[in-house]
């Protein structure tokens, strides 16, 4: 509307001008849609009827003209010409054209923003019907697991596959939690250059100073269980981080680094994940695989959102673990990279294979 108004303004120097009328159109009673009236010139203050089918408006007269705003073969309104000079001289009717055009593009985008917010909130009902129900699984997930961790109180076998299961199912609530939250924020939308890509959503960013050995327990359980059922040796850490911080943000890099070592390296070859204390009280989580090596072409690329490496193309993935695993290391005030081999990592790991290290800052450090 504020651009109407301003598109109508610059015709208070035509003289040859009697007055314009801007319609959009609306479904009609018949085949025939009607034109509402959204803006005039002069601006007199008359309340405008539309114009129906019928309307004797749509009838040719002498002294009335009318330019529509079509959009391909649909007819989006149209603009009503009143004028005491005919034919139009050539600059006014070059005018009313490119009027004629700008509104035009104008209602499309309208359009295209009602349409996508309508989307919209079909898409967040759905989700939030989604989240209700998966939490009546997850709770009878839950119910089960301790039901069953019961049954298995003096079975040092079996009892910690449940434990993980329930760990697992708490991860899951951390998950649905997240979700329920989108969109609920209060927090300004930053648009431009400035704007940062997406992390984590607020349900999954823990608070500041959690042990992280806390958070890594349940990672572990899910690293030695898959690599049981992969039939492939795992090496857990000789020790444990003495790191607090964001525990959550580094577990869920790590998560991804695991994932990804389980699914990306050949069947059979070793995976580990190494600690080591480095100076000022930082830490350096390394995952690494015995498989084959990354080529070196690949090593910066892999890091990127979207790309994925030669050997994974055929396997399922998305491309967003290790971007992601990088931009949430460097929001903590550390870093993600790749060493080739694991061995120059630590020299007790494979001489053959990748290390992708996780560096920790010693303090955790505020969001870049």
């Amino acid at each position: 509307m504020s651009l109407l108004r301003f598109q109508l303004a610059q015709f208070a120097d035509r003289g040859d001008l009697q007055s314009l009328v801007v319609y959009v159109t609306q479904p009609g009673n018949g085949s025939a849609p009607s034109l509402v009236p959204i803006g005039q010139w002069p601006s007199d203050g008359r309340a405008l009827p539309a114009v129906e089918a019928s309307s004797p408006l749509r009838l040719p007269a002498e002294q009335r003209r009318w330019l529509p705003l079509r959009h391909h073969n649909v007819l989006l309104g149209a603009i009503q010409v009143e004028t005491s000079t005919l034919p139009w001289p050539d600059t006014l009717g070059q005018r009313l054209q490119a009027v004629a055009l700008c509104l035009t593009e104008a209602l499309c985008l309208d359009l295209e923003q009602q349409r996508l917010q309508q989307t919209l909130k079909q898409q967040e009902a759905e989700l939030g019907l989604l989240l209700h129900q998966l939490r009546n699984p997850l709770a009878a997930l839950r119910t089960f697991g301790q039901l069953l961790l019961r049954r298995l109180d003096q079975d040092g076998q079996n009892r910690p596959l449940v434990e993980g299961l329930l760990a697992e199912e708490r991860q899951l609530n951390r998950y649905v939690d997240a979700l329920s939250q989108l969109g609920r924020s209060t927090t300004p939308v930053v648009s431009g250059e400035a704007a940062q890509p997406l992390l984590l959503p607020p349900g999954l960013v823990g608070p500041e100073g959690q042990p992280l050995p806390d958070w890594l327990e349940p990672l572990l359980q899910r690293a030695s269980a898959t690599a049981a059922l992969q039939g492939r040796p795992w090496q857990p850490p000789a020790r444990m981080p003495d790191w607090h911080g964001d525990s959550g943000a580094v577990a869920e890099i790590l998560a991804n680094l695991l994932e990804n070592a389980f699914r990306y390296s050949p069947a059979g070859s070793a995976i580990g994940l190494h600690c080591q204390p480095l100076a000022g009280g930082a830490w350096q989580l390394a995952v690494w695989d015995g498989g084959a090596p990354i080529v070196p072409e690949e090593r910066e690329t892999i890091f990127e959102r979207g790309v994925r490496g030669r050997d994974g193309q055929n396997l399922p993935g998305t491309g967003l673990g290790l971007a992601l695993g990088r931009d949430l290391a460097r929001s903590l005030g550390g870093e993600l990279n790749l060493v080739v081999p694991p061995a120059a990592v630590a020299p007790e790991l494979p001489p053959q294979g990748n290390a992708f290290c996780l560096r920790l800052p010693g303090a955790a450090a505020p969001d870049h």
